[in-house]
């Protein structure tokens, strides 16, 4: 036989060891409330008792492992195309006004460079930049040998 004290703080007892249990489902006690043996001195709480201690154990549910997810690290962008794609679109530019060297050749020789490093590190980026740069330094360069051929022309029809 046991009692308990309840939230009201009365005392209530002696109930058999399965009408506590049927109080515990019923919400009326729990982990916490304080129980007395009956025969002895000491109040204890209710889940310190072995033989309803199981009673308060949270429900086993079986585990389930976390959704893998990717961790993204941070890509470095590859300075060397950073570098081609500046000098592709210096050289356009002042290809303009001028013939665009040594805008050009630099460009070509950087965007190369950067090429040949980002396919032997997959972790950095730019090869959009690098492409790029190429292709403005190619087109200034082509832009430089039209200039210049039409300037021969010119100068071959004076003859």
């Amino acid at each position: 036989m046991y009692s308990i004290i309840g939230a009201d703080g009365s005392e209530y007892g002696p109930v058999s060891a399965d009408q506590l249990r049927q109080w515990i489902v019923e919400g009326r006690a729990n982990a916490q409330t304080r129980v007395q043996v009956e025969g002895a001195a000491e109040w204890k709480l209710l889940s310190e008792l072995g033989e309803f201690a199981p009673l308060f154990a949270a429900p086993e549910s079986p585990m389930i492992a976390p959704a893998p997810f990717p961790v993204a690290t941070p890509r470095r962008t590859n300075q060397m195309a950073l570098a081609a794609m500046v000098l592709g679109v210096l050289s356009v530019t002042a290809g303009c006004c001028c013939y665009g060297l040594p805008f050009n050749v630099v460009g070509i020789i950087c965007s190369m460079a950067a090429l040949s490093q980002l396919s032997k590190d997959p972790g950095s980026q730019g090869k959009g930049m690098a492409i790029a740069g190429l292709v403005l330094s190619i087109l200034s360069l082509l832009m430089a040998f039209s200039f210049s051929g039409s300037d021969l022309l010119r100068k071959l029809n004076r003859l």
